[in-house]
Parts: structure tokens; C-alpha cells; sequence
């Protein structure tokens, strides 16, 4: 699909980590994404209480996301976001005005699509995870690591 149409320079993935627990499950793949060349970006999830008492975790990395993408813009002809939220749109705007292609990646197939239809018009082209998965996934029961 992609193959020879670019050099991949870089590659982040952003997640929030729970503090001070003993196992994390997002540790094994934080760990598998760094050794395999991912530059992981993490900060501290923040626990807080809902108007209904319960404790939730918060860790939202939009910020993270928006900075770093503007931050390398002067260095990209091309940026790939995998994420469909609308908060987005004015950094992807942002980046193009500086001359990069960006190219969302993100699901209108599932229900409901997880992809706002303001990102999905600001991008310069839009991939559908769906349609991707030939060229991701691996068969069923197959060992982690063998591909089609």
C-alpha cells in the first residue's frame, strides 16, 4: 500500500501511565513500542472522583500531540495521525499551513465512527483503520509476529 512511497523518519506513541501500581497493563506494550524504535511519550495519569463518587483516571496527551506535531513540522513533508478526535483539527491546520501533508488514520466503520468529520475533512487524505487490517493484522491464532 505505502511501500516506497516515503521514508518513515519517526514513529510516537502517547499514552497516560498509572502511577504506582504494581502491574501496569500498558507496561508490556510501552516496553515492546520502545525496543522496537517508537519514541514513547508518557506522563502521569491523574486520579479524580465523578459527580457520582467513582474514581476514574484521566490522561489526556492531546497537548503532548499538538506540540510535538508543531515542533516537527519545519522537519516533515508528510505527517500520519492515527486518531479520529475533532480536537485536532486546528493543529492539523496549523502543520499544513507550514507546508506538511497530513494524512488522518481512523475508523467511520465502527459504531459509532471514531473519527469527527471536521478532521476527517481538514486532513489532505484519510486512511480507514478498516481498511487497513489486511496489511496489519495477523491471521487468527497465529503467533504474535507471523504475518499473512
Amino acid at each position: 500500500m505505502w511501500r516506497g512511497r516515503g521514508r518513515l523518519v519517526r514513529a510516537y506513541y502517547y499514552t497516560a501511565v498509572v502511577e504506582g501500581e504494581e502491574f501496569s497493563p500498558v507496561k508490556p506494550l510501552i516496553d515492546w513500542l520502545d525496543y522496537n524504535g517508537f519514541s514513547v511519550v508518557t506522563k502521569p495519569a491523574r486520579r479524580f472522583t465523578d459527580a457520582e463518587g467513582r474514581s476514574r483516571i484521566k490522561g489526556n496527551m492531546d497537548m503532548e500531540i499538538a506540540v510535538d506535531m508543531l515542533e516537527m513540522a519545519p522537519h516533515l513533508e508528510h505527517a500520519v495521525l492515527f486518531s479520529g478526535d475533532g480536537d485536532f483539527r486546528r493543529v492539523v491546520q496549523a502543520v499544513q499551513a507550514r507546508g506538511v501533508r497530513v494524512t488522518v488514520v481512523s475508523t467511520l466503520k465502527s459504531q459509532p465512527p471514531q473519527i469527527a468529520d471536521e478532521l476527517r475533512r481538514q486532513a489532505d487524505d484519510y486512511l480507514d483503520l478498516f481498511d487497513l487490517l489486511p496489511e496489519i493484522s495477523r491471521p487468527r491464532g497465529a503467533p504474535l509476529g507471523e504475518r499473512p
